[in-house]
C-alpha cells in the first residue's frame, strides 16, 4: 500500500509541545499545543501554533499556520548582513553576523528558527525570557529587521558604491 503524500519544499521543525488543560463541569479537558517553525533554508521562514486533542493533529495545524505566516529575510552568503536585536514580549534575542566557518552558535528555539531559515554562520545571545514561543517570535522579529546594502541604497536613492564612500 502506497501513500500519496506530497513532498514539501519546506523543512518543518517542532520547537515545543505543551499540554494544556481546561477545567469543565465533568473534569479536565486535555489538549496539546504545538509550536512549529517552517523554512526553505534559502531565506524564507515562518512560525505557527496549532492546538488539538492529539499531538499529530496539533503539529499539522501548527505547520499550516506557519506556512501562512512566511516572511523573506535578507542573507549575505551564509550569515546576516548586520547585528540586530529582536524583541517580542519579554523575549530578546541578539543576532550577530559571523565569518565563514563559525557555525551556528545559538541555543534551543533560536537555533531551530535559524536552521530552518538557512543561516549557517551566526552568533546569538538569548536575553530575558526562557519561553520558547517568545524566543521564536523575538528571533523572527529580529530577522524581519534585517536590510542588505541594496535595500538601504534604494531607500536613500543612491547606489551601493555611493554608500561605501
Amino acid at each position: 500500500m502506497q501513500r500519496n503524500e506530497q513532498v514539501s519544499e519546506f523543512k518543518e521543525k517542532l520547537v515545543a509541545v505543551n499540554r494544556v488543560s481546561k477545567t469543565v463541569k465533568g473534569g479536565r479537558n486535555m489538549r496539546f499545543s504545538a509550536l512549529m517553525v517552517v523554512g526553505d533554508e534559502k531565506g524564507r521562514i515562518g512560525c505557527g501554533m496549532g492546538k488539538a486533542v492529539e499531538i499529530p493533529e496539533a503539529i499539522r495545524k501548527g505547520t499550516e499556520d506557519a506556512k501562512k505566516n512566511m516572511v523573506t529575510i535578507s542573507l549575505v552568503g551564509t550569515t546576516i548582513p548586520h547585528e540586530v536585536l529582536g524583541i517580542y514580549g519579554t523575549g530578546r534575542v541578539l543576532l550577530m553576523p559571523a565569518p565563514e566557518g563559525t557555525g551556528l552558535i545559538a541555543g534551543g528555539p533560536v537555533r531551530q528558527v535559524l536552521e530552518a531559515a538557512g543561516v549557517k554562520n551566526i552568533r546569538t545571545k538569548s536575553i530575558g525570557s526562557n519561553n520558547p514561543i517568545n524566543m521564536v517570535k523575538a528571533t523572527l522579529e529580529g530577522l524581519k529587521q534585517l536590510r542588505n546594502a541594496e535595500q538601504i541604497a534604494k531607500l536613500r536613492g543612491k547606489t551601493v558604491e555611493e554608500l561605501q564612500d
